[in-house]
């Protein structure tokens, strides 16, 4: 009997990649130390900082919302700000998380296409410097998404250039990097690249998204903050005891680059979906497809019947666009199927 045909909703309805599955059954023999003080913590700890710097340090959490409330809570204080894209999964996907947990304010910006610039930070930061009086939150952290929600990547260039406004503003930079590694394959770049070299200060660094199961990570670029991402990672509940099994998972994705393999295929799949789909009558491509995301604007009145083939989202439904998500299970079957039934359905 053939399996549940897959979709593209999201990637994190992609199944456990067989090699991460192989390393967490090799990992459940016996007994081991918990919460991290067993061998494999203690191997994939190294591989973090081969892939991040050795001035790096990383604390391994279960869920993408607790890295972000976990990393954020390392730079603010709850009178401070965190400046964001109006579409971060922060400030729209995480049901207030930061606010309630870190007591701080988020002032989402409206962007085009998820991207935060420069000028936008300047501004937020320009208007809240008039009045230094204690009426007005204090605007502290950037956050990004890597790569955004609406599928577009910063370069490493327009990273330096939101870290030059840090700096010059004495704020501090935060990485949501769900997706990173999506963003480092389609610009053939290695991690440290895109975070340490740019001057990124704390990274949310996704697995889950890229073939692991419940894996995820902060990375902090400042042994100052070690404390404050040390307890603040139990406070959050993010504290793994069985942490071997997160470990394992991201042993299988760091050691042969089988996260750049994973990243590369659904990156590919996308620009395979994209591409036919921009030829189908009424289909119009509304974002670059730069990651593994595509986001479409179809005729309004044949999306639910499209989604009963292949379950996917729509992103607004006012403007009747659509979000397609491929993951590293994506096949090309799985893309050209799909185009089938979007030709027959919107035919």
């Amino acid at each position: 009997m053939s399996g549940p045909a897959r979709h593209f909703a999201s990637d994190n309805s992609a199944s456990i990649h067989p090699e991460v599955l192989a390393a967490i059954a090799a990992a459940n023999e016996g007994h081991a130390l918990a919460y991290g003080a067993d061998q494999w913590t203690a191997a994939v700890l190294d591989l973090f900082r081969q892939e991040f710097g050795e001035s790096s340090a990383t604390e391994l959490v279960y869920g993408g919302t607790g890295a972000n409330v976990v990393g954020l809570g390392a730079l603010l204080r709850p009178w401070d700000a965190v400046i964001c894209a109006a579409t971060a999964h922060i400030n729209v996907d995480e049901c207030g998380a930061p606010e309630r947990f870190l007591g701080c304010k988020l002032i989402p910006l409206p962007t085009p296409d998820g991207k935060l610039r420069p000028e936008a930070v300047r501004s937020v930061v320009g208007a809240a410097s008039i009045d230094h009086a204690a009426h007005h939150v204090r605007p502290r952290v950037i956050s990004i998404s890597q790569s955004t929600e609406y599928g577009t990547i910063y370069t490493a260039d327009e990273l330096h250039a939101l870290s030059a406004v840090a700096r010059d503003h004495d704020l501090l930079f935060h990485m949501d990097g769900a997706r990173l590694g999506n963003a480092a394959a389609a610009l053939h770049l290695p991690f440290r690249a895109l975070t340490a070299d740019v001057g990124v200060d704390v990274l949310s660094f996704g697995g889950t998204k890229n073939g692991a199961m419940a894996a995820e990570a902060v990375v902090f670029f400042d042994a100052a903050r070690d404390e404050a991402v040390r307890f603040g990672r139990k406070q959050a509940m993010q504290l793994p005891s069985k942490m071997r099994f997160v470990a394992a998972q991201f042993d299988a994705l760091l050691r042969d680059g089988l996260w750049r393999r994973n990243a590369e295929d659904a990156n590919r799949m996308a620009r395979r979906l994209a591409e036919g789909a921009a030829t189908v009558p009424g289909v119009t491509i509304t974002q670059p497809v730069e990651a593994n995301a595509v986001f479409a604007r179809l005729p309004k009145g044949r999306i639910a019947a499209l989604q009963a083939r292949r379950f996917f989202y729509e992103w607004d439904q006012a403007g009747a666009e659509v979000r397609w998500m491929c993951s590293f299970d994506t096949t090309e079957d799985d893309v050209d199927s799909f185009l089938e039934e979007m030709r027959e359905i919107l035919a």
